[in-house]
């Protein structure tokens, strides 16, 4: 789903216009993006959790010419989906 569709869908089932069904779902993903900035986790009951990871430092191989290079460690966002939410897709999906 693209973020227009989401956009008409979130307008469509709270009855809101989609200008401010834009200004409610930029202010979402900016909050649990300034969370996440300030090192905290952020939980959604029944869905899951953001998080910021730390990956290591590994070694990396270029297949055409065999040269190996160090990839430096470095943070990125993670989710990881609720107990609820597994279900739920577990029992949708075959």
């Amino acid at each position: 789903m693209k973020s227009k569709a989401f956009i008409d869908e979130l307008a469509k089932q709270t009855g809101i216009s989609s200008q401010e069904a834009t200004r409610r779902s930029n202010l979402l993903a900016q909050l649990i993006t300034d969370f996440l900035l300030e090192g905290d986790t952020v939980s959604v009951q029944g869905f899951g959790t953001f998080e910021i990871n730390k990956r290591k430092e590994r070694l990396s191989v270029n297949p055409s010419t065999g040269k190996t290079w160090l990839i430096p460690p470095k943070w990125v966002p993670g989710f990881k989906p609720g107990p609820t939410l597994k279900e739920i897709i577990k029992q949708l999906m075959p």
